[in-house]
């Protein structure tokens, strides 16, 4: 009679999360000090954000091939998430443009990944855009969200001058569950956002 064998019991490892300090903030400071400014009977009416969308076009390269997946590659060298191409839903003849054409980049960035691009974008991104007077208060879109559009992806860090095709922009959006824009307002300016005088 064979002795079975013994498998040996492996604790499981579980990854230590590291507290990002831009949630931490939110938590700690942020909540209170939206409680106090619109008078919130819960905390759950405190507006919060909910999602960061980056979107970029490819309008001009939409036909070669490799150009999209370079920018695919920047654009999820950027966020630190898997990309999704997005396709043409018509064929719009006026614009070149054929049904299930590749014509975007998207992503989706939820939890602690939103937390780290915000806090990357803020601190690091935005300072070094040149002449930089502050971001603008008038792209919110009246449901409590807000875009801002990035002219150059070279003012993150993970992308190096020498190794760009082409100098592309982007856009950011900002989901939040804020239901007014003065409420997003004042939620994305206490988490630091700079925004113009």
């Amino acid at each position: 009679m064979a002795k079975k064998e013994e498998k040996a019991v492996v604790p499981a490892q579980v990854a230590q999360k590291t507290p990002n300090r831009l949630k931490e903030k939110y938590l700690a400071q942020v909540v209170p000090s939206l409680t106090k400014a619109f008078n919130y009977t819960s905390v759950m009416q405190v507006p919060k954000v909910e999602k960061i969308v980056l979107n970029m076009r490819l309008g001009d390269i939409k036909d070669n091939g490799k150009s999209v997946q370079l920018a695919v590659k920047e654009l999820e060298l950027i966020a630190g998430q898997k990309a999704i191409v997005t396709k043409a839903k018509h064929s719009v003849a006026n614009f070149k443009v054929r049904k299930n054409q590749e014509i975007g980049v998207k992503v989706t960035l939820r939890s602690s990944r939103m937390w780290e691009f915000f806090d990357k974008l803020i601190s690091i991104a935005l300072p070094r855009v040149r002449d930089f007077r502050g971001v603008s208060n008038k792209s919110f879109d009246g449901r409590g969200n807000y875009s801002i559009g990035v002219k150059e992806q070279l003012i993150f860090p993970e992308i190096a001058y020498d190794q760009i095709e082409k100098v592309r922009g982007f856009d950011i959006c900002f989901v939040t569950t804020a239901d007014t824009d003065a409420e997003a307002k004042e939620l994305l300016s206490l988490l630091g956002m700079p925004f113009a005088r």
